[in-house]
């Protein structure tokens, strides 16, 4: 089992780099399931709570001065066991704000699950529901119709997930915008000589691209009281139709990280990761109260890459909620020897 799903790991591992990034990325992706996948939902047997917030590319001073471009996003998720289905379910809701562009997005999921091996197999579905909304931008042509002028529109969509969870190894491959919805924004219509706005055309697009995740993680006793966990995240943004060559062949549109992060009691973790091309990131957390059920963790990224395009540090705060695991309710049998004849 453990080679048959490590081959893919290996082969996404080898896939390259993505430049560029449609929907927000975490640096606490190890944390994180129900974000990146549906099938997430309810497999781990107790109910999960995550806040996230995240303030990427800390003063990114590149955009015209009247527009923050570094992208600050909050997420909230949910992951619920129905363990009379054998099944769970999960909700994420996020909001993105990126210069102009602003996001909010919401996803509703059910994971049905298989025994499978030591472990569990879930198979997901999502559906989701997405609003954008963009502000005004500065054209070099005032007339130009794909400029998108204070416009907003909203889509539903679909995803689809498999995630594997044992308990010392845990995979996941998803997809979403499996529809590819395009979003139509409207345009200013301006005066030549003034640069008034005159009228508006709704001409401006936004197509919402298919997005695939990989992602695993391997539990190593490193001692009685010490867990090492490396783990790995392949993200693929896929541009184009479904049947283009092109859509799968670009490596440019590939991204790749990997860490490693030591528990000890189940209490204090500390990390690091490496997002390729881009930042090298420390991570540090703890758990408190009973059953360690709270949590709360820091992720500081280190922009290495590119800090003339991008920023030198990015900033990422996480707070969870993890109850117990529960069984199913069930009445003990009665013995007496009313009932022996």
């Amino acid at each position: 089992m453990k080679g048959i799903v490590l081959a893919p790991l290996l082969l996404l591992a080898a896939a390259g780099t993505a430049l560029a990034q449609q929907q927000p990325q975490f640096t606490h992706y190890g944390f994180n399931g129900m974000y990146l996948n549906p099938a997430y939902a309810g497999i781990r047997g107790q109910t999960e709570v995550n806040v996230i917030g995240r303030y990427q590319y800390y003063n990114l001073s590149n955009t015209r001065g009247d527009a923050n471009g570094s992208p600050r996003t909050g997420l909230a998720s949910a992951s619920v066991p129905i363990l009379a289905t054998h099944g769970g379910v999960g909700a994420v809701v996020y909001y993105d704000q990126e210069g102009e562009s602003k996001i909010t997005n919401a996803a509703l999921s059910y994971s049905q699950h298989i025994k499978l091996g030591k472990g569990q197999l879930g198979i997901g579905v999502q559906g989701t529901y997405t609003y954008l909304s963009k502000g005004s931008y500065v054209a070099i042509d005032l007339n130009d119709p794909y400029v998108p002028e204070s416009g907003s529109d909203h889509k539903f969509d679909a995803g689809v997930g498999l995630w594997y969870e044992a308990p010392k190894f845990y995979a996941g491959l998803s997809a979403n915008n499996l529809f590819r919805s395009t979003y139509t924004l409207q345009s200013a219509i301006r005066d030549n000589t003034s640069g008034t706005i005159i009228g508006y055309q709704n001409t401006s697009r936004y197509l919402g691209e298919n997005h695939a995740y990989f992602t695993a993680g391997y539990n190593i006793e490193a001692s009685s009281s010490v867990v090492v966990t490396p783990t790995i995240l392949a993200k693929v943004v896929l541009p184009g139709n479904y049947d283009a060559k092109s859509k799968y062949d670009n490596q440019y549109n590939y991204s790749f990280e990997a860490g490693v992060r030591a528990t000890l009691d189940d209490r204090f973790w500390t990390g690091l990761n490496y997002r390729y091309d881009e930042s090298i990131a420390g991570l540090i957390g703890a758990s408190f109260g009973a059953d360690n059920r709270y949590r709360i963790g820091y992720a500081f990224d280190f922009v290495a890459f590119h800090q003339e395009a991008l920023a030198l540090s990015s900033h990422e705060i996480m707070f969870s909620l993890r109850l117990p695991k529960v069984g199913l309710i069930t009445r003990p049998a009665i013995r007496t020897p009313r009932y022996s004849f």
